[in-house]
């Protein structure tokens, strides 16, 4: 069947062949999923092989990715939630805006550009990337963590202040003397009206919205209900002047008490992951090759001057709101870029015939370098920064102890194995590497303390020589099988007893002298299937010798394996092969 001549599914094949082939392409030899993208567009667009000639149009569509990738963050964050960060959001964010502005427009200045075009030059560098920044953020684990929630904070109070920067713009274009106070005063009241109206659809219209389509049971009209909301709040904002992306943040978070929020996030999360792949693909094509050829002693220029003087003002004033040097680091080497929001910063400043049409376009080409730059800083800060060190401040090393039991790792599989030990009134000295861990455990009454079981001198200070037995309950396997070859070297008749993470790390374990091991997995995966066999409704009378004979089979087949290799006893291993092959 042939396409409508509407359709350019050539395009469409095009931009996803293109993502399909290079974002696993540089995930694979560690430059990750943004530059990956980049590249891509990069060499299908106009500045590559030829393949698109409008980047840009293709750009504005691909926002909305970002759009929807602020909904998402707003689900997550509950207005209590929200207002605990307000110090942050308007504490460290202002300040770093306002530090920032400053400096980067001294890198205009020294350019040689005049007053007004160096300080737009430099205040929207000073907008951060929020597409790159949070898709970093997802990747490495940190949006909920507290650092991550800080450089979050920033990037809200970066989105909001796109609006008084527009007008700050539209305040120096030739002619804005001619806007009358009143004007200005009806464009603040609009927005203000708009926040308004967003914040009462919140609180009164969505949730009777989204009852009453649930009770309809039609899947596909939840789908694009969620849609409706991401994208009308976007627009409302817009319309009102403000930004799309604030505009669908605030609806997330007007939602983040719905019971609807799970439904909704996995409904837009698709299209948030196709739309911010598209952007990143947009902004890779619209680097114009022929302006930097042209420009490129400017542009390099003013990449490097805008970034370290980003990166100084990112630093102090992390630093001034207390972050440590790691943290202040780590934030500048995500945020030191310029982000999207530059690009309709620039566009509005060129319609106000404050920059020309060659300025703005260095002005776009300095801002996707410096995006593209991003992921491979963050490859080096990864692979240069040394490892950070567990910090002892506020727990307690172990000295002297003499208790029963020695347990090494308080983490899920520790905690339930101290509970019946305890039950029974044996004594523990437990220890643990992880700070926060011992905190936490701390909170609820249980004394851990801070030590290294690897090291001989921590095991004899936790009580190594008088403790019963020994546990190791850790979930990483090559420091699990160090720690029981270290026991069973200096006291070789203690009795050792350790987790395993699978079947080669419990062989490990025991060709390292443990006197016994398990499996992490193993009985909760033989319980789970045992209840499967009653729902399926087998007897417990015919269960139990059932799983005695699995029990048996397992047991018969890892002690081969000990002997032998991993193929050893494979007979003994049931199999669902012939099933298949007759089709049951």
């Amino acid at each position: 069947m042939a396409a409508s001549p509407g359709v350019d599914l050539a395009s469409v094949v095009t931009l996803l062949g293109a993502a399909v082939v290079a974002v696993p392409l540089f995930k694979r030899i560690g430059l990750g999923s943004v530059l990956g993208y980049l590249a891509a567009g990069l060499a299908i667009g106009p500045f590559g092989l030829g393949l698109f000639s409008d980047p840009m149009a293709i750009l504005h569509v691909a926002e909305l990715g970002v759009v929807m990738f602020l909904f998402i963050i707003g689900l997550e964050m509950q207005p209590s939630r929200l207002w605990g960060l307000r110090k942050d959001i308007f504490g460290l964010g202002l300040t770093q805006v306002i530090l920032c502005i400053g400096l980067l427009s001294l890198v205009g200045l020294s350019l040689g550009y005049p007053l007004i075009p160096a300080l737009v030059a430099g205040t929207g560098f000073v907008l951060t990337s929020t597409a790159i920044v949070m898709q970093m953020l997802e990747e490495r684990g940190d949006i909920a963590k507290p650092k991550g929630q800080r450089i979050i904070s920033i990037l809200l109070l970066e989105d909001l202040s796109i609006v008084p920067l527009l007008a700050i713009v539209a305040l120096f274009a030739p002619g804005a003397g001619d806007v009358t106070l009143t004007e200005r005063l009806t464009g603040i009241a609009i927005a203000l009206g708009a926040i308004t109206a967003l914040i009462l659809a919140g609180l009164y219209l969505l949730n009777p919205l989204f009852r009453l389509l649930a009770a309809a049971k039609a899947r596909e009209v939840m789908t694009a209900a969620a849609l409706l909301v991401v994208l009308g709040a976007a627009l409302g904002m817009q319309l009102s002047g403000l930004s799309l992306a604030m505009g669908a943040f605030l609806a997330g978070v007007l939602l983040s008490e719905s019971s609807f929020r799970h439904q909704l996030e996995a409904d837009v999360e698709p299209f948030r992951g196709i739309l911010l792949g598209l952007f990143f693909l947009a902004v890779g094509m619209a680097l114009d090759l022929a302006v930097i050829a042209d420009n490129w002693r400017l542009i390099l220029a003013s990449v490097a001057g805008l970034m370290v003087m980003k990166a100084i003002g990112i630093y102090g004033c992390a630093r001034l709101f207390g972050a440590g040097n790691r943290e202040a680091v780590e934030r500048v080497v995500l945020m030191a870029q310029g982000g999207e929001f530059a690009f309709v910063l620039y566009g509005a400043a060129l319609a106000a015939g404050i920059i020309s049409g060659e300025e703005n376009a260095i002005l776009n080409a300095i801002i996707i370098l410096s995006m593209a730059l991003t992921p491979l800083v963050i490859i080096a800060h990864d692979r240069l920064m040394p490892k950070a060190k567990p910090s002892a401040d506020g727990v307690e090393a172990p000295e002297g102890l003499s208790n029963e039991v020695l347990l090494i790792g308080y983490g899920r599989f520790g905690q339930l194995v101290s509970q019946p030990l305890l039950a029974r009134g044996y004594s523990l000295s437990i220890i643990d590497n992880d700070t926060e861990m011992i905190e936490v455990a701390g909170k609820f009454g249980m004394k851990v303390y801070f030590g290294d079981g690897a090291r001989l001198d921590i095991l004899h200070a936790a009580g190594l020589e008088t403790a019963r037995a020994v546990l190791i309950c850790i979930d990483d396997k090559e420091a699990a099988t160090r720690i029981a070859h270290l026991i069973h070297e200096h006291s070789p008749t203690m009795p050792v007893m350790a987790r395993a993470y699978d079947r080669g790390h419990a062989i490990a374990l025991v060709k390292a002298g443990v006197t016994f091991q398990l499996r992490e997995t193993m009985e909760s995966a033989y319980a789970f299937g045992a209840r499967t066999l009653e729902l399926l409704g087998n007897a417990p009378d015919d269960i139990a010798p059932i799983m005695e004979d699995i029990r048996r089979r397992d047991a018969d087949r890892f002690a081969m394996q000990v002997s032998g290799d991993m193929f050893s006893g494979r007979d003994l291993l049931l199999s669902n092969a012939e099933d298949v092959k007759s089709g049951r």
